[in-house]
């Protein structure tokens, strides 16, 4: 019986593969040979069926190589090069690598996209990747021969069909069908990302999104079936040639779809990154507690009953141990033996645990027993009850993902916050475009259950001072003024670069120290034990930022990096310059550098240094991201006025760097001065910002927010400074009218305020 007679089957538990130590991000089933399986911890692991045991799976090659988290695999079927086959691998490094299984060893590594990677895929001997830079790149014998931006917006996943086009998928919501480096079409459909591809045998192409559906097309574009059924993000889905579609998410559930319905819920214990079909229709499923499960419908391989029930008790305690009432771990609380225990005034509540619930009693003083309230029931999410970040207690505190690769941010909320106000604090905090404000409220009301939330109408927005926008609804009208709102302008705060590897920065001084030690030249300049052990301790206060209020660093801690910075070889000095960068954001330790910076001018020492030929990129990009941190401590704003033509003077080669980096830290400190000018009111400076920022803006081809964060200083010196005459004169208004007609929605906002700015008297 073939397998497109069979009925649906359930399917269950077969095997479960550990051994990574961190979320599986990626599964790539290796033809009959085995799978290969990829992971936050920064390996792929390759796995082969168990000779002694054949439901089971043995990890037998290791591939290490990636300096961080890898996603996307592809496989090499065995052939002259490689006789056992091979793995091809994407990584946050913006790395790929292509690994010969004989060996274990990687063989070439591909470098050339700016971010990371999310999609690789063979196409007749070449390979095509997709990364967050916009860009599909083609590959060949370990060299690129081909390079275009497919999407505005990030790339998430690229397949090859049967046919031989290749298909994008992207953050900008849609499909793009590629022959070649021609787009053949468009699919518009998904109202968010677009995450995961597959193709759908003899019919079309699977998408997976972050909108919770999966759509069926037809190559010309038409949708044959949406699927519908995930309660969060679909990160992938796969398809069998039995007409089956396998699906994961963050809802924690593999889900299973036979004709547009879903016939199986598999549940997991963490978000299901990845999901595929075997050849034989056994499915393998990558989830965030680390483990690969392999379920199936053949009922000679299903785990044995032991391990059934252990993956059944597993699921439970999880789901205990997230579940709470009234803001007590349901884990947490008594058994009914506590209702056994007398009360001691009447009405006294108790909470017991039954089954999976928490049930309130009352005690009855005059009856003399515990009456049954009834079932404690949680608003929206009450596991997070009261949370505590850095020592202060909220309602809510929620996980936001950016998106890959950025860290987990959290976000703190309170019931009675205005969510507007929230957001706009948040993203100043965080460093992020106010242009994510409406996701963010819209997140915030979903996660407190607040979406029938009412916009005070006396709420101005302390940023635009304007009134809240709220979707589908006419904004509310102030009845002060009848002024124009922006959305972007004018910008207030400052922006700082305050995520750092500290780990990797130590590791990287103690290499160089090795390595001066080694040269008898330089030995002198080498660090002592004592002093290696000071720079972990400025670290270790770097670090426990709930303590910032209160801790401190000493003069000798300062005066050890400058040291550093003095006579350290020009290549080794960017690790140091680097916790520098973070000393600056804490209070007492800017107060301590400002000392040194006030009798001897060792910052304006460092950027000449690392400005002057020849520039070391690393040194470059530590010290314009340090010099922006400085606009975090008002006693600095003296010093930046100071030196503000030398410092603008000495990056503005970063504008035509090829690094992305370079260009995004260049235009915050361009948007960081003009913020500070404006509260200044210093004219001369602000024409200066002013014409660096047009400078930014007129450079289509540059990434979005480096472009972004120029024309916000364009639009915040035309709204509050005293140069809205000259940016008339530089022709600004031909700006705006190009940047209004940006693809890119935030470019084409700012374009629009700046127009509006144009046309005011």
């Amino acid at each position: 019986m073939s397998s497109m007679e069979i009925d649906f089957k359930q399917y269950q538990l077969r095997c479960q593969l550990r051994g990574h130590e961190g979320d599986v991000r990626g599964i790539c089933v290796c033809g009959s040979e085995g799978i290969a399986t990829s992971s936050r911890d920064r390996t792929v692991r390759f796995w082969s069926l168990d000779s002694s045991d054949k439901r089971e799976y043995v990890s037998s090659k290791i591939l290490l190589g990636h300096s961080s988290f890898v996603g996307p695999l592809a496989w090499i079927s065995p052939d002259e090069e490689f006789p056992e086959g091979g793995i091809v691998s994407g990584g946050m490094d913006t790395m790929v690598f292509v690994w010969d299984l004989r060996t274990g060893e990687k063989v070439q590594s591909l470098k050339g996209h700016q971010l990371q990677v999310t999609g690789v895929v063979l196409d007749d001997g070449d390979i095509v990747s997709s990364s967050v830079d916009c860009t599909l790149k083609r590959w060949r014998k370990g060299q690129p021969v081909e390079s275009w931006e497919a999407h505005k917006s990030a790339i998430q996943a690229v397949i090859k069909l049967p046919s031989g086009e290749l298909v994008s998928g992207s953050t900008d919501t849609t499909l793009k069908l590629w022959r070649g480096k021609t787009c053949l079409h468009t699919f518009a459909g998904h109202t968010d990302t677009v995450r995961g591809l597959a193709v759908m045998h003899g019919l079309g192409i699977l998408s997976a999104s972050h909108d919770g559906s999966i759509m069926l097309w037809a190559q010309s574009g038409e949708v044959l079936m949406v699927m519908v059924g995930h309660t969060s993000i679909v990160y992938s889905v796969d398809s069998h040639v039995s007409g089956l579609i396998v699906s994961g998410s963050e809802d924690r559930f593999a889900k299973i779809w036979k004709d547009g319905v879903c016939m199986q819920s598999l549940e997991h214990p963490g978000c299901v990154w990845d999901a595929k079909f075997l050849e034989n229709g056994d499915i393998a499923t990558a989830c965030s507690d680390g483990v690969i499960r392999i379920w199936t419908v053949d009922q000679g391989k299903v785990a044995d009953p032991v391990v059934l029930e252990a993956y059944a008790s597993e699921l439970s305690e999880y789901k205990l141990s997230r579940k709470s009432v009234g803001g007590l771990k349901l884990v947490d609380l008594p058994g009914l033996e506590a209702l056994q225990i007398p009360g001691t005034s009447d009405g006294q509540t108790k909470i017991v645990r039954e089954g999976d619930n928490g049930v309130a009693y009352s005690w009855n003083m005059r009856e003399q027993k515990w009456d049954k309230i009834g079932e404690v029931v949680d608003g929206p999410d009450d596991s997070m009850n009261r949370s505590v970040l850095d020592g202060v207690q909220y309602d809510y505190v929620f996980d936001v993902d950016i998106g890959d690769g950025e860290p987990i941010r959290k976000l703190p909320y309170n019931r009675s916050d205005n969510p507007y106000d929230t957001a706009d604090k948040w993203l100043l905090k965080e460093n992020l475009p106010l242009s994510y404000r409406q996701q963010i409220v819209e997140f915030i009301l979903q996660n407190s259950g607040q979406k029938d939330f009412n916009i005070d109408p006396t709420f101005r927005d302390p940023y635009t001072g304007a009134n809240a926008y709220l979707p589908g609804q006419p904004s509310h009208t102030s009845g002060i003024s009848a002024k124009p709102t922006f959305k972007h302008i004018p910008k207030r705060g400052m922006l700082v670069f305050d995520a750092a590897q500290f780990d990797g920065i130590l590791k990287k001084i103690s290499e160089f120290n090795s390595t001066l030690l080694a040269d008898l030249g330089k030995k002198d300049l080498s660090l002592t034990e004592a002093e290696i052990s000071r720079l972990g301790a400025i670290v270790k206060i770097l670090k426990d930022t709930s303590h910032y209020h209160s801790s401190t660093f000493a003069d000798v801690d300062i005066a050890l990096l400058l040291k550093l910075l003095k006579s350290w070889p020009l290549a080794m000095i960017f690790p140091v310059i680097d916790i520098l960068r973070m000393i600056v954001l804490h209070p007492d330790g800017a107060t301590v550098l400002l000392r040194h910076v006030e009798v001897n001018d060792v910052v304006m020492e460092m950027i000449t240094k690392v400005t002057t030929e020849p520039v070391v990129a690393a040194n470059l990009l530590t010290s314009i991201r340090a010099v922006t941190n400085f606009f975090k401590n008002s006693s600095y704003y003296g010093w930046l006025q100071k030196h503000r033509s030398d410092i603008l003077d000495a990056f503005s080669s970063c504008l035509a760097s090829p690094n992305k980096n370079l260009q995004l830290a260049y235009s915050t400190l361009i948007l960081n001065y003009a913020v500070l000018l404006i509260e200044k009111k210093d004219e001369e400076g602000q024409s200066h910002v002013l014409s660096a920022a047009l400078e930014i803006a007129e450079q289509e081809n540059l990434e979005v927010d480096s472009r972004f964060r120029a024309l916000v200083a364009i639009g915040s010196l035309m709204h509050e400074g005293l140069v809205k005459k000259l940016a008339m004169d530089f022709d600004v208004v031909n700006i705006a009218k190009a940047t209004k007609a940006s693809k890119d929605a935030k470019i084409a906002e700012i374009g629009a305020d700046i127009e509006l700015l144009t046309k005011q008297s």
